[in-house]
C-alpha cells in the first residue's frame, strides 16, 4: 500500500531527549514514553518517508516551503534554540525525498495551494546541506532518524501567521495526494507544542488561554473532529501563543475522509509549554 500509512502530533521540545534533558528530562517522562510509543507505531508502518510540517523552519513570505537540498543536518546542543541545559548535542543526517517534493509541488498547483521549494548552493551535490530546526530534528530523533534503513524526509514549513487558515488542510491533502501519485509510503508529523504561556516566569509569561486552548484541543483530538479547530476563535488562538495550529490543520487535511483515527497518548506541562502526544493508524474491518 502507498501513501499515507502513519500520521501523529509530536511536541518538539528538547527535554524528550535523554541525552540532551538531562536531570530536567524527568520533567517529562511521560511525554518520553509517548514518543517512544509512536516510534514503535512509526516503525511497524514501515514508511519510506517521513513529511514533517515544524512551525520553526525556512519560512517563504506566501507559501508553504519545502527544503530540496538532498543532504539534510539537524544539529542540537544547549547553544541552540529548543534545546536544554544537559549539555550534550546530537546530530542528525537525513537525506530529502526530492521526488517527492517535486510531486507536492505539481500537485499543489491542482489545488490551489502556494507551495516552494528551497534549495541552497547545488542542491543535489551531498556537498552542501540544508540546516534543519529544533521542530524537525527532535521529533526525528525518535521517528526515524535513528531507523535502519533510514527514511527519507520532506520538510514543509509554512508562512506562519501570514496565509488563510483554510489553506492548511488543503495542504495537507496536498501531501496525501503526492504521495499517493508517486506511490510512496508516508508518515506525517505534525511537530506540535500547545500552549507557550502556563509559567508566569516562562518567556510567556501566564496567559490562562493557554491552557484554555490546550484543553480545547485535547477535546477535539479525543472526539476525532480536528476540524473543529477551524471555528476556534483566532484572536484567542493568537493569545494562546501556540506553536501547533497550522501544523494539526494540515494533519486534519491529511487524514479527512480517510479510515484514519486518532489514539490519544499523552499531555503534560513539563515547562512553560504544553507537549501533546496522538497517534493516527488506518482502521482496518474485522
Amino acid at each position: 500500500m502507498s501513501g499515507l500509512v502513519f500520521a501523529c502530533i509530536a511536541p518538539h521540545g528538547s527535554y524528550i531527549i535523554p541525552v540532551l534533558a538531562g536531570e530536567a528530562g524527568q520533567k517529562a517522562l511521560t511525554t518520553r514514553a509517548s514518543m517512544e510509543e509512536l516510534e514503535r507505531c512509526m516503525a511497524a508502518a514501515r514508511p519510506e518517508t517521513v513529511v514533517v510540517m515544524t512551525p520553526h523552519g525556512h519560512r517563504v513570505d506566501g507559501c508553504f516551503s519545502l527544503l530540496n537540498n538532498r543532504r539534510l543536518r539537524g544539529e542540537l546542543s544547549p547553544s541552540i534554540p529548543g534545546s536544554s541545559v544537559g549539555g550534550n548535542a546530537v546530530t542528525l543526517e537525513l537525506e530529502a525525498d526530492q521526488e517527492l517534493n517535486a510531486a507536492m509541488v505539481e500537485t499543489a498547483r491542482s489545488l490551489d495551494v502556494p507551495v516552494s521549494r528551497i534549495g541552497y548552493a547545488v542542491p543535489d551535490d551531498p556537498s552542501f546541506s540544508q540546516e534543519l530546526d529544533w521542530g524537525v530534528t527532535v521529533p526525528l530523533w525518535f521517528l526515524g532518524g535513528l531507523f535502519h534503513p533510514q527514511p527519507r524526509v520532506v520538510v514543509a514549513c509554512s508562512d506562519r501567521g501570514k496565509m488563510p487558515w483554510d489553506l492548511f488542510p488543503r495542504f495537507g491533502a496536498v501531501v496525501r495526494q503526492a504521495a499517493e501519485t508517486v506511490g510512496r509510503r508516508i508518515a506525517f508529523i505534525a511537530s506540535a507544542d500547545m500552549g507557550h504561556a502556563h509559567d508566569k516566569d516562562g518567556p510567556y509569561g501566564y496567559d490562562p488561554v493557554s491552557a484554555e486552548f490546550d484543553a480545547a484541543t485535547v477535546e477535539a483530538v479525543k472526539a476525532q473532529d480536528l476540524g473543529r479547530l477551524l471555528t476556534f476563535d483566532q484572536a484567542w488562538v493568537q493569545q494562546a501563543a501556540t506553536d501547533a495550529y497550522g501544523q494539526i490543520l494540515s494533519l486534519h487535511g491529511a487524514i479527512e475522509g480517510t479510515e484514519f483515527r486518532g489514539r490519544f497518548l499523552s499531555y503534560e506541562v513539563p515547562t512553560y509549554f504544553g507537549m501533546m502526544c496522538v497517534a493516527y493508524e488506518q482502521q482496518t474491518s474485522a
